[in-house]
């Protein structure tokens, strides 16, 4: 009997150090026009970058496709691959190719 106490007593100890995960501040919604233009044009509505409010996330009709410089992509052409990005906008930390070809780090949040 003796045991269950300290068990039960232990639990109780420990379910109170389990971490809150955090809370996230509520972003500005997409309006229904700018949600509904989004959509009909392929695109997807979320949250992107450091910011909280909702953004369309479009795909790109020459994403994958080879590049050696910006003027060959709509979107980004990534130095990696030498290809243009899948969508836009493009978020976090990317090397890419510039007007002249040169190879360029960014950070974009």
């Amino acid at each position: 009997m003796r045991g269950a106490w300290i068990g039960m007593a232990l639990a109780f100890v420990l379910a109170g150090c389990t971490e809150e995960p955090p809370v996230l501040p509520e972003g500005k919604p997409l309006s229904a026009a700018e949600r509904a233009e989004c959509l009909a044009a392929g695109g997807s509505v979320g949250r992107g970058g450091m910011l909280p409010d909702e953004i369309c996330i479009r795909p790109l009709k020459d994403a994958g496709k080879a590049c050696t410089m910006a003027a060959d992509c709509e979107g980004v052409c990534l130095a990696e691959s030498r290809t243009c990005s899948k969508v836009t906008p493009l978020f976090g930390c990317y090397e890419f190719l510039d007007g002249q070809g040169r190879q360029l780090a960014i950070c974009v949040d």
